[in-house]
């Protein structure tokens, strides 16, 4: 099994969730089937089906949680120094053609979010970067054609 690379806060991130799910969810599911079952004729009751189909979901997200657990491979990113971009590095880049600026950190695949600027190690923003420092450009091919960055900061917190 391949580890998964993921940061302390997303190791905690999925630690709740789970609970959540196991505390929560499970228990709300469990009273929710149980009304439904009570209206009778189950063929034909949306509740019940709605309910079941909930329950589905869950345990489908608890058995994806618990194997991202098992194979965490949890980062200190506090730890980590240097001037290259590595797993956990906070990069801040700039388009080469709008001289648009954005600032991206490097987090396992479940973390992303790109919104919140945090860019999966898997994407091919995030591979192109790796290695890199701070003046090199990067290369990266997008559904929209290829788009050229500077990297202007690397930083790890």
């Amino acid at each position: 099994m391949d580890k998964a690379p993921m940061t302390a806060k997303g190791h905690s991130d999925l630690e709740r969730e789970l609970k959540r799910l196991k505390t929560v969810e499970r228990p709300d599911i469990i009273k929710a089937i149980a009304v439904a079952r009570e209206h009778g004729d189950l063929s034909e009751n949306a509740e019940y089906h709605a309910a079941r189909e909930r329950q589905a979901f869950v345990e489908g997200r608890v058995g994806i949680i618990e194997d991202l657990l098992s194979r965490a491979e949890v980062i200190d990113v506090s730890a980590i120094t240097g001037k290259s971009i590595k797993f956990g590095a906070t990069v801040k880049v700039a388009d080469e053609d709008t001289d648009e600026k954005s600032t991206y950190q490097i987090v396992g695949e479940h973390e992303a979010n790109i919104k919140a600027g945090l860019l999966s190690v898997t994407s091919p923003m995030a591979r192109a970067m790796i290695g890199k420092t701070v003046g090199d450009s990067v290369e990266v091919t997008t559904p929209g054609g290829t788009k050229s960055y500077e990297i202007m900061a690397v930083k790890y917190k």
